[in-house]
């Protein structure tokens, strides 16, 4: 039970990344193309995972050091959803790479891109 309870606190958070995940998709699908999409979506949950793993991190190791077992808990388990979700990322990028060797060299040159549909 103890585990259902856990899982059910982390709930918000994964839907919270799941929603950011996909405005970023369904932005950068529009304004470039759907490869381009999954690319910045990879680079933006690599940064945003690490982030949020640091914070967790931290977290975690101030509630163990205050013995605050209930914040240690809640903290742990964020952390471990946010370490598995950068392992995620991570793995999709290999794969995204793996699929499109193009991406792993950027251009020197700026190429001309439709930034906004009201900017020419």
């Amino acid at each position: 039970m103890g585990l259902l309870a856990r899982l059910s606190r982390m709930i918000p958070l994964i839907i919270a990344l799941a929603l950011v995940a996909a405005i970023i998709y369904v932005v950068f699908t529009y304004l470039h193309s759907p490869a381009r999409a999954k690319e910045v979506l990879i680079k933006v949950f690599t940064w945003l995972t690490g982030l949020l793993s640091a914070f967790f991190g931290l977290a975690t190791l101030y509630a163990l050091f205050e013995s605050n077992s209930g914040v240690l808990d809640l903290a742990g388990s964020f952390l471990v959803v946010t370490l598995v979700a950068l392992a995620i990322t991570r793995f999709c990028n290999y794969r995204f790479l793996k699929h499109h060797p193009s991406y792993r060299k950027k251009p020197t040159d700026r190429a001309h891109t439709k930034r906004f549909p009201w900017q020419k």
